[in-house]
């Protein structure tokens, strides 16, 4: 439900797309850190993998049992707590005296630190129907940014004053985001009455059974950005890693900031949802992520056409998720938050899967492999799209209708 009394500026979609990319990246500072931490403690490098695990398992509960709660609480409050809650949890791992505590600590920083997928859907709340798929593409840019961000600076930062200082400098970084977002953010009213917890939990469920076009979003998304986006960058790190390259972390990273590419023409993909393209916008960025990828296969020799797919690829990810978030949060106003937390969930458990299968591919095929599964993705992810196409020209159709009739 829109606040009228609420106007959606730019500047305020910047700031709450810095919000989100900062909180989405509080998931991604540890990566690049793993065998240095462990290196810290004394213990091996393979065990790294489980403050990962802990990172994720924490994210996914927030995700699932916090972020519902966005349909029925002030905002404003929520993401304050959420924030505050960050901190602690990010100072904690920059203490944390052991490595049992460091897990539990991130454990916790994964469950709190749902700020950003609160934000996303308040913006679509807080946007005009005409211009919602811009300002969602801004927010969700941040996003993207963030997570490119964090992977790259954490490892910077840790050459210079070692992992914990990581930690200290985000629960500060996060300490003035979370002032600005009390200083500038309004109080909007929530939207429903709670009734009940249980009940709140049950309706995400069956957010499937009131909306017959969520699975397909869900899928369109699931396949491009679970499986495509996680197979390929997990296997880019080994391919780069091994002969002819034999890149170092930092030269890597260095390649990864390819994908900010995504986060600059992400900012204005979402037009396309506002101008009535989405339909056909997402088949053309499907069929530019199955070029991408035959590409990728052909040229893998070079690091010149490797940056460049890299680049590509990741627009092309950035375009399916900001059109398929968008026509999520068109689906229902009273919902977002409901709907916003199936989409997260799909999307986690799309790229566990895609990330498992990287590492398998590999080790059975290496590139060739890797990148026949991913155009196998793109394949049926249009396939899914060509029967999508009818139900959601209804649903737009639909939405534009009610439009007409409110106006």
């Amino acid at each position: 439900m829109r606040d009228d009394n609420v106007v959606m500026t730019k500047f305020l979609a910047i700031i709450f797309a810095i919000c989100s990319g900062l909180a989405i990246g509080n998931l991604y500072w540890s990566q690049p850190l793993l065998v240095r931490i462990m290196e810290g403690f004394g213990l091996s490098a393979a065990n790294g993998g489980l403050l990962v695990t802990a990172t994720q398992i924490g994210y996914a509960m927030g995700i699932f049992f916090i972020l519902p709660l966005g349909d029925f609480v002030r905002r404003k409050r929520m993401i304050a707590i959420v924030m505050g809650l960050s901190i602690v949890a990010l100072t904690s791992c920059a203490l944390a005296p052991s490595f049992t505590i460091l897990a539990l600590s991130l454990f916790a920083m994964g469950l709190v630190t749902i700020s950003g997928q609160v934000i996303l859907p308040l913006a679509g709340d807080l946007s005009r129907e005409d211009e919602r798929g811009h300002i969602v593409g801004i927010v969700s840019s941040g996003i993207t940014t963030g997570i490119l961000f964090s992977r790259f600076a954490s490892g910077i930062i840790a050459g210079f004053w070692g992992w914990r200082s990581v930690y200290v400098i985000a629960a500060v970084l996060n300490l003035i985001m979370v002032l600005v977002m009390i200083y500038v953010l309004p109080e909007i009213p929530a939207k429903n009455k709670l009734e009940s917890y249980k009940g709140l939990l049950l309706s995400v469920f069956t957010t499937f059974k009131r909306h017959r076009t969520l699975p397909l979003i869900l899928l369109h998304s699931g396949l491009i950005f679970g499986l495509v986006f996680n197979i390929f960058w997990t296997s880019l790190t080994f391919l780069l890693s091994g002969a002819p390259y034999n890149y170092d972390t930092f030269q890597i990273g260095l390649v990864s900031l390819a994908g900010l590419a995504a986060a600059v023409f992400g900012i204005g993909i979402g037009k396309l949802q506002d101008m009535g393209l989405s339909v056909p916008a997402l088949g053309a960025f499907i069929l530019l992520g199955l070029v991408t990828m035959i590409c990728g296969y052909l040229f893998s020799y070079s690091i010149v056409a490797i940056v460049i797919v890299a680049a590509v690829v990741s627009v092309a990810v950035q375009g399916i998720s900001v059109l398929t978030q968008t026509r999520l949060f068109n689906l229902s106003q009273e919902e977002r938050s409901r709907l916003n937390t199936v989409f997260v969930v799909s999307n986690f458990m799309f790229g566990a899967v895609g990330s498992a299968l990287a590492s398998l591919l590999w080790s059975l095929g290496g590139w060739t492999y890797v990148m026949m599964a991913a155009s196998g993705a793109c394949v049926a992810a249009l396939v899914v799209w060509t029967v999508s196409r009818g139900p959601f020209k209804e649903t737009d159709n639909a939405l534009n209708n009610s439009q007409y009739k409110n106006a």
